[in-house]
């Protein structure tokens, strides 16, 4: 029986190529073209994001307001102890209360929070903004009245609450200015800070600001 040899080709080396440095540039390139046009664009979705965020929020918190005005009106305006009070979903809110040396801008039958000593809404702070928020809205997002928990890595929050004059303003926290360290810092109520938007109880105005 003859033996079968087997013979093995040895693999050419020289057959195998890299890339050539024309093809190495080319990649480069491209890979540079990409950036250019897909970060910009990238970015931008980022910061619509944001903005869509702090509308969606201002939007739910108009609508919550007008619902607690609406339930007010639907049960014959309630009262306690001549100042306008309702019960929405488990939160009695005191409701603006004008009175005779009020303002006659204030209008009558919006929250201010749960403190009957503020039923004009004219002496609103980041306690009572916090009453609303957390009112409002059936599954309040996370909020504080503290910048320093939002420099907390033990706390999780996502908004910041603050007073100017009587406005409640509410700011997203990932658009408000640092400082070199990354920590952000106190917008004081300043409303050209970060995207935010504000609640007046004289008359239930929402507005929003985005940060340009």
């Amino acid at each position: 029986m003859k033996n079968k040899i087997k013979t093995v080709k040895a693999i050419n080396t020289s057959s195998q190529q890299g890339f050539t440095l024309i093809e190495l540039v080319i990649v480069v390139v491209i890979l540079g073209f990409l950036a250019v046009t897909a970060i910009p664009k990238f970015i931008d979705l980022t910061e619509q994001a944001k903005q869509a965020n702090i509308e969606g929020m201002a939007g739910g918190f108009a609508t919550g307001v007008s619902l607690v005005r609406a339930q007010w009106e639907a049960e014959g305006r309630p009262t306690a102890n001549n100042i306008n009070r309702v019960d929405y979903d488990g939160t009695y809110f005191v409701l603006t209360t004008p009175t005779a040396t009020s303002p006659a801008s204030i209008r009558e039958g919006y929250p201010t929070g749960i403190n009957t000593s503020n039923s004009t809404g004219e002496n609103m702070n980041d306690n009572r903004c916090l009453e609303l928020w957390n009112g409002i809205y059936q599954q309040p997002p996370t909020i504080t009245n503290s910048v320093a928990d939002l420099n907390n890595s033990a706390l999780n929050f996502d908004y910041l609450v603050d007073t100017d004059g009587n406005l409640c303003v509410f700011y997203l926290k990932e658009t408000l200015d640092r400082n070199a360290a990354g920590n952000f810092l106190n917008p004081a109520g300043n409303q050209l800070i970060g995207n935010n938007f504000t609640y007046n109880s004289a008359n239930s105005s929402v507005v929003v600001n985005i940060k340009n």
